[in-house]
């Protein structure tokens, strides 16, 4: 079977940051934790290298870890539920996608947890983008994604590949990032992915969920940052490369790097963005922060 890869696309992934943070996060972790899981380009990697014992993955959006959660408990049924939206997306690609998104316009509670994880899915893969983002009202409101050819919309072996990483000792949390890391040690290992400070009025892509991340959340969080590494733990936070964000660091590692981010809607308007990665203690210094900075067309 193939590693296991991140089964959504999401705003924000590190998949450009992922050799700058595998070379920086230590090989042997007790448990790891990553309270933004989003995608979780960085835990599916751990994973395939098998650098921690235990993982604990927490966010906000209890969709998505509803659907961590079922994908490690109910792989056979998600993947079932999964074809029958296949199924009728290929009979009418509009009227499956609009009638599927409006499944929160009443009470999403009212379906199973297995038709709730089967939705984020399917409308992750068929939606403008791979765009997961809702109004205030918590209701999802990207719209159907054109393509060139159909989307894979039940990817089943690498589904399976998912559960059984995820069922190898993980445990998964919905709510506040610093509940979720209260026990970590020295040896455990914290990855801080939050959503981004933003850099421009129009860059604010932070609608994962109604509720928002505002810069009084980025505070608190580098106050939780410093706690974590005066208890020795290696913790790890990657954000926008602005005065404020390092100000809030000052005094920790910080490696620049340099990434393409494909969010506007707008083509001439994406485009390479400096971004930070914000480490807890000494970077080894047979490699300089120069050389670790990354430039990715």
């Amino acid at each position: 079977m193939k590693p296991a890869r991140p089964f959504l696309k999401w705003v924000g992934g590190k998949t450009q940051l992922l050799p700058t943070l595998l070379y920086l996060i230590p090989k042997e972790i007790k448990t790891y934790y990553e309270p933004f899981t989003g995608g979780g380009s960085v835990f599916w990697a751990l994973a395939e290298e098998k650098r921690f014992k235990k993982a604990v993955l927490n966010d906000w959006n209890a969709e998505l870890t509803n659907t961590y959660t079922v994908i490690r408990d109910m792989p056979d049924q998600l993947i079932s539920q999964l074809n029958i939206f296949a199924d009728e997306y290929t009979a009418d690609s509009e009227g499956t996608f609009d009638t599927i998104r409006a499944f929160d316009r009443d009470d999403l509670s009212q379906h199973s947890k297995v038709i709730r994880a089967a939705r984020m899915i399917f409308l992750n893969k068929t939606c403008y983008n791979g765009l997961y983002r809702v109004n205030k009202s918590g209701q999802f409101n990207s719209p159907l994604g054109k393509f060139d050819s159909p989307p894979t919309i039940c990817d089943e072996e690498n589904l399976r590949a998912c559960s059984d990483v995820l069922a190898e000792g993980t445990t998964i949390h919905t709510g506040d990032f610093a509940k979720v890391v209260k026990d970590a040690v020295e040896g455990d290992v914290v990855y801080f992915d939050p959503p981004y400070e933003p850099i421009s009025n129009t860059a604010d892509f932070t609608s994962y969920t109604s509720v928002g991340f505002g810069m009084d959340d980025q505070l608190r969080l580098a106050t939780l940052f410093k706690e974590l590494a005066g208890r020795g733990v290696r913790a790890f936070m990657s954000n926008h490369d602005t005065p404020s964000i390092r100000e809030m660091y000052e005094g920790f590692e910080i490696v620049t790097v340099k990434a393409r981010r494909n969010i506007n809607s707008k083509g001439d308007s994406r485009g390479h963005v400096m971004e930070v990665i914000v480490v807890s203690h000494s970077v080894p210094k047979e490699e300089s922060l120069f050389d670790l900075a990354m430039e990715l067309d």
